[in-house]
């Protein structure tokens, strides 16, 4: 189905379309491709972070749901070199340096609904050359697919026309249960190390181990940890599960003793950002009908490491003309 859903402040209508399968709704518009509610069937709440209108996204939303890019993630005072050309992007996070791709990202853009079904819709947009500083014209497609056994699967598709940037990720805030926050929700993922960041969230270079550190998420445990400083832990960064894509596999799961809900993430990503939301302040009612806090919901954004054009060793977001980057991740609903 698809419907009107609002309009942008230059008037272009914003659409939104709905699809259902393997148990799973979701609720996709074309403003972002960005997933604005996703259900599953007999468990009551919402899966994600959203608003029941339009509005609410431009003027609120901290990407809820959004497609981030042309460069998800942050690059340091928003330089970076590629093939000895020095390009300077937008610095839209408070002007120190770019994230998700700027100001007019693809994730605050109207994309094209390029065909869909009863269960998968594709969307796509162009990046025209120059766009926040980037060199080339990129296009990429989102594809949603709802599969038989509570999978969300999610694949990008982008290509370029002159050497750039491209690092796509999905930006949902996931909850599974209806707390009011995810610090009880127990998490694991399949990283060995992870990226130190400084005052700006910029990684620092070094790739430390997670052994004896609070980013130990090797086996399943609570996010709810108190640092040095008795307060709960602030996650917001990389975790390293590889230095290049990869075939698809199982890189995290995040599970609900509350609602005996888990959701096991797989994907071809090198990257893993962890964010626990704990910036959520919305001023208006979202999904549930009420106002979101702290930690209403946590990103778990497959991705190239973040700042990677800026360090040697990371797993980079280079895609040249002829190539095709293909980024798939798979959410998988499970309940116990």
């Amino acid at each position: 189905m698809i419907e009107p859903f609002g309009q942008t402040a230059d008037g272009q209508t914003v659409h939104r379309v709905t699809i259902a399968g393997g148990g799973l709704s979701a609720k996709i518009m074309t403003w972002g491709a960005t997933l604005q509610d996703l259900r599953l069937e007999g468990h009551g709440a919402p899966l994600t972070l959203g608003f029941p209108d339009f509005d609410s996204y431009p003027a609120h939303s901290p990407y809820f749901g959004q497609t981030a890019g042309r460069h998800a993630n942050r690059i340091a005072k928003g330089r970076f070199v590629l093939d000895a050309t020095t390009y300077q992007l937008e610095c839209n996070e408070r002007g120190v340096t770019h994230l998700h791709g700027g100001s007019a990202g693809i994730g605050k853009r109207l994309w094209t609904l390029e065909s869909h079904g009863s269960d998968f819709a594709v969307f796509s947009i162009v990046d025209p050359d120059g766009q926040s500083g980037y060199p080339g014209t990129a296009k990429t497609e989102a594809r949603y697919e709802l599969r038989p056994g509570g999978c969300l699967a999610i694949t990008y598709t982008s290509v370029t026309d002159r050497p750039t940037l491209v690092n796509v990720a999905h930006h949902s805030y996931f909850t599974l249960d209806d707390a009011g926050d995810i610090l009880d929700h127990e998490l694991m993922m399949a990283a060995d190390h992870y990226l130190p960041v400084d005052e700006d969230l910029i990684p620092t270079g070094e790739i430390r181990a997670v052994a004896g550190t609070d980013h130990d998420f090797r086996e399943l445990r609570p996010i709810r940890r108190e640092g040095s400083d008795g307060q709960q832990v602030a996650y917001d960064h990389n975790f390293c599960l590889s230095h290049e894509r990869q075939a698809v596999r199982t890189i995290a799961l995040l599970r609900s003793m509350r609602s005996g809900l888990a959701m096991e993430l797989r994907s071809t990503e090198p990257g893993l950002q962890l964010y626990t939301g704990f910036k959520i302040a919305t001023p208006v009612a979202g999904l549930t009908g009420k106002p979101y806090s702290a930690c209403a919901g946590l990103c778990l954004e497959t991705q190239s490491w973040p700042d990677s054009p800026n360090h040697a060793g990371f797993a980079g977001a280079v895609l040249r003309p002829g190539e095709k980057r293909v980024q798939h991740t798979e959410h998988v609903f499970i309940r116990s």
